[in-house]
């Protein structure tokens, strides 16, 4: 999948569902010169983030969106000789948020550094790009003539079922191709054979 796809959600959907996901790997949105994502660290044990001055984030609330907030300790980021490169905030207290379901996604992304995970994902222009290439190109699925959800998931479904005969068709027509060809060398080959013992 594109590296869009690459959300909690889905990737906890995939995963359960017994699916290997192939993800692209995701540039971190973090705020230029400041510190790096990787820098803080979650301490899955203690249940804390530890910034990058060795300070700890304990748990603060988990808010509507799934995502559980750490937040910093005012008095410490107060005298901390690195804050401009954390937080901008007023009053000194930096927030880093962490989903649910985070554990999905490091799932995710050790598959994709994983020789299985490499293998699959160059097959990716071959297959899945391919098939988006094809839809928007010979079946019109740049725009759509209906609104809503209903009619827009039924018009994509009709417009995959045709996509999907027209692979089967391809695949049975290149079979019999096959047998058709298998067949005649066959018959060559014995002809070639009766002739050479007469």
């Amino acid at each position: 999948m594109d590296a869009g796809y690459k959300t909690p959600w889905i990737c906890k959907r995939i995963i359960d569902d017994g699916r290997i996901p192939s993800l692209p790997y995701k540039r971190p949105m973090t705020k230029s010169g400041f510190h790096e994502w990787y820098k803080y660290v979650y301490d899955k044990y203690l249940d804390i983030v530890i910034c990058p001055e060795y300070k700890s984030l304990p748990y603060s609330t988990t808010n509507r969106k799934g995502y559980r907030e750490y937040k910093s300790l005012c008095y410490q980021c107060e005298a901390c000789q690195t804050r401009h490169l954390c937080t901008e905030s007023r009053s000194c207290q930096k927030t880093v948020t962490r989903h649910i379901w985070e554990d999905y996604i490091e799932q995710a992304e050790d598959i994709q550094h994983s020789p299985q995970g490499k293998e699959s994902y160059c097959l990716r222009s071959q297959t899945i790009e391919r098939v988006f290439a094809d839809a928007k190109e010979k079946y019109g699925m740049r725009y759509t003539p209906y609104r809503g959800l209903k009619r827009v998931s039924m018009w994509v479904r009709l417009k995959y079922a045709a996509m999907n005969l027209k692979k089967l068709a391809m695949w049975k027509w290149k079979a019999a191709q096959r047998q058709f060809f298998a067949a005649m060398s066959n018959a060559a080959f014995k002809k070639n054979l009766c002739c050479a013992a007469a």
